[in-house]
């Protein structure tokens, strides 16, 4: 099958000058990267300016899983590779109150370029909504991903989420709290899941971001995902940066251990150095380098989902 791209954008590396060795194109990327990213989020930056997995794009834009106008997702598929594609539905972080999925492009690109159909779906905010409307929607797209994924070359049979800081948060509370799959129906679709940099077990609320989220929660308890751990969770992988002071370690460390206590297929990987976003900005070939996490997790997937 051959894909059908939209959009020029994120085909090749913006023009920096061709004739610029490769390290100081990188140095000039790097440069605007940061200029940029002092007037928006630094990872939409990498969207707007680094580079792009060259083997990769959207296939399809604006699908619907629901009435309300963020309830949209995006697909992304490898160029020149044949279905079915293990699928993968990857949410983006931004404190449950922020983020777009435009804004992820550069990184569905880089999981699609290891060889899956990836998902990237907005989901509804803060304060527009609050628990668990947002978690509601992970598992309405999920879903939907689940129903479309045939059509553009994905196994639903194979379909696995990721998630980046709360992102991770939504990936892994729809993996383990059964309710929210078997609202839409499709309780045994997720057979893997992974989390970047994720808030897993954050009681008491003493930051606004999870105040304003889960605050009015009758039972906190029931916001957190280590409440849910179960020796039939589907297969789990966990990334964590030792350097992250914006979501601790200690939180990928408390899930592994729970679910390691009561026999669930868990795997983590804590890396030394690395801050709560070069989690997911390691996914840019820009800083690629640094460390194997798209490496990882996409080998993590290929074992747990197939491949096609």
């Amino acid at each position: 099958m051959t894909w059908k791209f939209h959009g020029a954008r994120g085909a090749a590396e913006p023009d920096v000058g061709p004739y610029l060795p490769a390290m100081t194109r990188r140095a000039v990327l790097a440069s605007a990267l940061a200029t940029l990213a002092g007037a928006c989020s630094p990872l939409a930056a990498l969207n707007a300016l680094g580079p792009r997995d060259r083997n990769a794009g959207r296939i399809a834009r604006d699908l619907p899983y629901g009435d309300d106008p963020r309830q949209k997702l995006d697909l992304y598929a490898p160029r020149d590779r044949s279905g079915p594609l293990p699928t993968l539905v990857f949410f983006y972080g931004g404190g449950w109150d922020s983020g777009m999925r435009g804004h992820y492009g550069w990184a569905a690109q880089a999981l699609a370029a290891q060889g899956f159909l990836v998902a990237v779906p907005d989901y509804r905010l803060v304060p527009q909504v609050r628990f668990p409307a947002f978690i509601e929607d992970a598992a309405r797209a999920t879903a939907r991903v689940g129903d479309l994924a045939s059509a553009h070359g994905g196994d639903p049979a194979r379909l696995g989420v990721l998630g980046h800081s709360a992102g991770a948060h939504l990936a892994l509370m729809i993996a383990l709290d059964r309710r929210y799959m078997a609202a839409v129906e499709r309780p045994a679709l997720i057979r893997a899941a992974a989390g970047l940099a994720g808030p897993y077990e954050f009681l008491p609320f003493n930051v606004s971001s999870s105040i304003n989220a889960f605050g009015r929660a009758p039972d906190p308890t029931l916001t957190q995902p280590v409440t849910f751990v179960r020796a039939d969770a589907p297969p789990i992988w966990l990334g964590h940066g030792t350097a992250d002071v914006v979501v601790h370690a200690e939180d990928t460390e408390i899930l592994r251990d729970r679910l390691t206590a009561v026999g669930a297929p868990v795997e983590a990987k804590l890396y030394p150095g690395l801050d709560h976003a070069d989690l997911i900005s390691t996914f840019s070939p820009l800083f690629r380098n640094k460390a194997p996490v798209l490496a990882e997790v996409s080998d993590f997937f290929r074992r747990r989902l197939g491949q096609s």
